[in-house]
């Protein structure tokens, strides 16, 4: 099936921290009150700034990652999503040149060339004047087959400060300045120990997005970034019709804890348990206090440190999982939801009991314990994943597991370091629990796998001892 590529471009900077995320918010939402429909996409392993584009533009953000992916699994995930947008908006990560390796590959600009998109640089203008187009200049001519097209400018601290800035890049650079945005003392989104504070934890996302437009609305020049991303031009890309629509017969209904402890889930991946044929019961960790009739369980990613005392209180829901742990469901947990299934966590001088599934109490540092790209082999059976796999996925955590006794692990890492540095992916019964996240279009036996595990429970649990002393 043939799929157009509608008008689109790559928010991109100089480097982090530039204001990427403000912008991309601000056009989303300001497109999206004049009616266009904006469908965001966000560079990189991600959940927090996608969180905050979805809350903008009132549709889910994609990610596109050629590590996890592959370029063709990019351009596939991109011309389905996109398709019948009136622009596709990719949020870049760190710097426009930025790569994980010393080459091109993996970088922003590589991204924005193989989706063949303009660029629209946000510049931090604070402190200087004329040497913004001996910045502009360099970035265009460092790889010149990426093309960046406009400019925005931001902590402008005055008009006369915004027309020098103007000046120089016209005269020097040749494309236009198609936004600036006043210096601004405070962010718009909290931060906190592992950074911006997702929007799904925030009780006033709507209002946060549009506090945003309101005060950069005068600042942008919403027409010539529409003319950018019209400046794509007209492509198409062939998805198999195979892919469109596959849905499994075979039904089973898996729990998903979302809620502000949990709330770290790709679409993508959600969207694949509903192809291979699961139904969705969300379930909140911090107010439920019983399991409803499920299945299967899926536990992502989050903050449940935040949460504790919460989480401690909900006594019933905890003593439930650890039972249907017990009983042999299928569980899924990543990272959050993996110190959640932990005996405790400690955290800012107090311990807090948790599931206690996992024989391991967790603790808490400021340096992180793990954090960048994922890649394990599979080399123990388990209800997810085929042994002889590779995994590629990615972590960012600050804790780390303090086992009480001898454990199993699916995972030998190659790249990263997992929960011991060697291995991740812990093995009891039907539960597999690890700090990898993974993304369901780059391991697409995944799905799949929970749900046949949640469909024919008992062929991994029957012959693996349980690994818990009470």
């Amino acid at each position: 099936m043939l799929v157009g590529l509608p008008p689109r471009v790559v928010i991109a900077a100089p480097q982090g921290r530039s204001g990427k995320t403000t912008v991309s918010i601000a056009i989303g939402r300001a497109l999206r009150a004049r009616g266009v429909m904006v469908q965001p996409f966000k560079k990189g392993p991600d959940y927090i700034d996608p969180s905050w584009l979805a809350a903008a533009c009132g549709l889910p953000c994609y990610n596109l990652d050629s590590y996890l992916m592959g370029d063709d699994g990019v351009m596939r995930s991109f011309a389905a999503r996109a398709a019948g947008a009136g622009l596709a908006m990719v949020e870049g990560a760190m710097g426009l040149f930025d790569a994980p390796g010393e080459g091109p590959e993996g970088s922003v600009a590589a991204l924005a060339r193989l989706l063949d998109a303009p660029v629209i640089l946000v510049v931090n203008a604070s402190r200087m004047t004329r040497s913004v187009a001996a910045m502009v200049g360099g970035y265009q001519r460092f790889e010149p087959e990426t093309r960046i097209a406009g400019v925005i400018l931001n902590q402008v601290s005055g008009a006369r400060h915004e027309e020098k800035l103007r000046e120089a890049i016209r005269r020097y650079c040749g494309i236009p300045v198609v936004g600036a945005l006043a210096r601004q003392t405070a962010g718009f989104v909290t931060e906190r120990h592992l950074g911006l504070v997702p929007a799904a934890e925030s009780e006033e996302a709507e209002s946060i997005t549009e506090a945003v437009w309101e005060r950069t609305r005068d600042g942008l020049d919403l027409d010539a970034i529409m003319e950018i991303g019209r400046s794509a031009g007209e492509a198409a890309f062939d998805i198999p019709e195979a892919e469109a629509g596959r849905t499994r017969d075979a039904r089973c209904r898996i729990g998903v804890i979302r809620d502000r402890a949990f709330n770290f889930y790709y679409p993508e991946n959600l969207e694949a348990l509903d192809a291979a044929g699961a139904d969705l019961v969300f379930i909140d960790s911090l107010a439920g206090g019983a399991l409803p009739k499920i299945d299967g369980l899926y536990i992502g990613g989050g903050f449940p440190e935040l949460h504790a005392e919460k989480l401690e209180a909900n006594v019933s829901l905890r003593r439930e999982i650890a039972s249907a742990v017990e009983a042999g469901m299928a569980v899924y947990a990543e990272c959050a939801g993996l110190m959640y299934l932990s005996r405790s966590i400690a955290w800012k001088g107090k311990r807090y009991p948790m599931v206690g599934a996992i024989p391991a109490r967790v603790e808490l540092s400021d340096r992180p314990a793990g954090h960048g790209y994922i890649d394990a082999e599979v080399v123990r059976e388990n209800p997810f994943f085929p042994v002889g796999a590779r995994v590629r996925g990615h972590e960012f955590h600050h804790s780390k597991l303090v086992f009480d006794g001898p454990a199993e692990f699916a995972y030998r890492i190659r790249r990263g370091h997992g929960i011991t540095g060697k291995s991740d992916g812990f093995l009891h019964k039907n539960l597999f629990a690890s700090y990898t996240h993974i993304h369901a279009l780059a391991s697409p036996f995944w799905a799949d796998g929970f749900v046949s595990a949640v469909l024919a429970p008992g062929a991994f649990a029957a012959g693996r001892k349980s690994s818990i002393r009470r």
